[in-house]
């Protein structure tokens, strides 16, 4: 009896563990993404509830495929900054009148939690402009240093979707030229063109944790005019008279803003999930080829979260974004594993925060498992569930980043219509491995028209698209992980993003953080050879702290300071270098 009783415990333990086909499948491909991308997980978002079942689930099928878990039972734990929050102690007063947060004013997330007293400078739409015919300087003549300034947003030329002020605009650059005055604070206003409606725009994290120095507040036109009330002018007539002038006013105010500000930028904890299949081979079983796909996705939308739905608050399922790419992923390793061919060992890899500025595979490089020189290839999966059955087409990129590439992807092509992009830096994870030397393929059935909306659903997938793609790209991974040699790394674009309309007359040459984790300065995640940085001793890990003198604290700074810059001009840069301070001169 008692031999019975064992034997029937090991038959439901057995019957009790997960089965999967090995093989790649519809069926599998579908039970994957409709719950990585049901209602019940919530869009997914870093640090949320759905955020950490979604990893939990991606782990239990690695470890159910016979996968080797790494880091700490699989999952790379990392802290980042998802949003930001108005605290309970704020405060304003306009000439001891006390006014309601969220109502009258709001500060903004890159606001110094401090308290300020003093009096108000009006300074037009706080620029100072001085570049070849583009002329504007809202301070010429006032003193606003140790004083608040208060601004309108926006610009001169606000019914002019092409205005050349509309780089130096936003509210962090108003912000940055405030600071740099030692202004005590800067106070900001929307006048009629701006926003019709009296209203203040909702708090959001961009998305960068970077803070200034100073108090940065946004006030109803209703209690800027109280600032104004003894001036005769109000926001609604000075916006007008700028704006049919083109000339900046100024002015000195007698009156006294008293100002308290507490915004609480939320911490949280998310993961990478990481998991690896050793080689066979034991010459070549210490080399890694590294197949990955980000799993968070936008959560519930709203403003600043990039959704494209911005007005839409609903649950952004990301089927497509990056489900899809997951549970390719998944059926890779599964099969992978049940074949026992690749020579190559293989790190399955889910990424964490990408949609927050590529910080889990950042985390994943900077702290790696394995050596970052001995990882031969990178294959990053990233919207692979709406193949166009019209086209056919599938986009890849970083088919320059080794010399072999493009020969194995059309080799080994079943008939696919490829879109081949050279460049290895891109909007996606595989850019953090690029940075690193490593050669990269980057795989996508591209962007479509339910992107980073509420519509991005399980049922839009194509799923026997998906599985041909899935399928083409074993093949892929399988000939790269057990070809007799590595591939062959060369650089293939620049390693930074190009900025949007190429609007920059100078560039350095660098890969920025563009999530603000180090809070010194702007951090270096790469440098290209050959260009001004590199010709002046920069280094990866540099901490840009100030250029020409001025302040650096984030990237938006930085290309702030970039504007003001010539070609041929020679400049200095303040770096942090080994927790050392040290100046570089610059050749631009």
């Amino acid at each position: 009896m008692k031999n019975l009783l064992i034997i029937l415990l090991i038959i439901t333990v057995v019957s009790c563990g997960k089965k999967f086909n090995p093989e790649i499948t519809v069926e599998e491909l579908k039970t994957n993404i409709e719950y990585l991308a049901s209602d019940s997980l919530k869009g997914r978002k870093p640090g949320e509830e759905g955020d950490l079942l979604a990893a939990e689930f991606i782990r239990s099928k690695f470890e159910n495929a016979g996968l080797e878990l790494l880091y700490d039972n699989g999952f790379q734990e990392f802290g980042l900054v998802t949003s930001a929050e108005v605290g309970e102690d704020n405060l304003l007063e306009v000439n001891n009148r006390l006014l309601e947060a969220e109502k009258d004013y709001l500060p903004y997330a890159f606001s110094a939690n401090t308290e300020v007293e003093a009096t108000v400078v009006f300074a037009g739409y706080g620029m100072e402009i001085n570049k070849d015919t583009l002329q504007w300087n809202d301070f010429e003549s006032v003193d606003v240093e140790g004083k608040w300034i208060l601004a309108l947003q926006g610009d001169p030329d606000m019914d002019n979707i092409q205005s050349p002020f509309v780089e130096y605009s936003s509210e962090r650059a108003k912000a940055l030229t405030a600071s740099d005055k030692n202004a005590a604070g800067l106070i900001l206003v929307a006048g009629p063109s701006f926003n019709e409606n009296d209203e203040l725009s909702s708090l959001f994290f961009d998305k960068n944790s970077s803070r200034y120095p100073i108090p940065i507040l946004q006030v109803t036109r209703r209690a800027a005019n109280q600032i104004l009330s003894e001036t005769g002018e109000t926001v609604e007539s000075l916006e007008a008279k700028m704006q049919e002038q083109k000339q900046p006013v100024h002015f000195i105010t007698n009156v006294k803003v008293k100002a308290k500000v507490s915004v609480l930028l939320k911490e949280t904890e998310t993961q990478n999930v990481v998991a690896m299949l050793p080689g066979t081979d034991p010459n070549l079983k210490n080399e890694y080829v590294v197949v990955g796909a980000h799993f968070d996705h936008l959560g519930m939308g709203g403003q600043g979260s990039g959704s494209r739905a911005i007005d839409t608050i609903a649950v952004h399922n990301g089927a497509d974004d990056n489900a899809s790419g997951v549970a390719a992923v998944i059926e890779l390793a599964e099969k992978l594993v049940s074949e026992g061919k690749n020579r190559r060992s293989i790190i399955f890899a889910a990424f964490g925060a990408e949609e927050m500025g590529l910080v889990g595979s950042k985390k994943f490089t900077a702290n790696p498992p394995v050596k970052t020189d001995e990882m031969v290839a990178m294959f990053n999966f990233d919207m692979v569930g709406r193949l166009d059955t019209a086209t056919n087409a599938i986009s890849i990129g970083g088919t320059k980043t080794a010399i072999e590439t493009e020969d194995i992807l059309k080799d080994l092509n079943p008939g696919f219509e490829l879109a081949l992009s050279e460049e290895g830096v891109g909007p996606s994870d595989h850019a953090s491995f690029y940075l690193q030397n490593i050669p990269v393929f980057f795989i996508s059935t591209g962007a479509h028209s339910d992107y980073h909306t509420p519509d991005d659903d399980a049922q839009y997938i194509n799923y026997e698209g998906e599985r041909k793609v899935t399928e083409y790209a074993h093949a892929l991974i399988l000939e790269v992980a057990s070809r007799d040699s590595a591939l062959t790394f060369q650089e293939a674009g620049p390693k930074f993003q190009r900025s949007r309309g190429g609007r920059f007359k100078v560039t350095f040459g660098i890969m920025p953080d563009y999530a603000g984790l180090e809070k010194r300065g702007m951090r270096i995640d790469a440098v290209t050879k050959g260009k001004p940085a590199d010709k002046g001793g920069m280094k990866k890990g540099d901490i840009i702290t100030a250029i020409e003198g001025k302040k650096v604290g984030n990237i938006y700074d930085y290309m702030n300071r970039l504007q003001t810059l010539e070609a041929g001009q020679r400049i200095s840069v303040d770096i942090i270098r080994d927790n050392k301070e040290t100046v570089l001169i610059i050749q631009l």
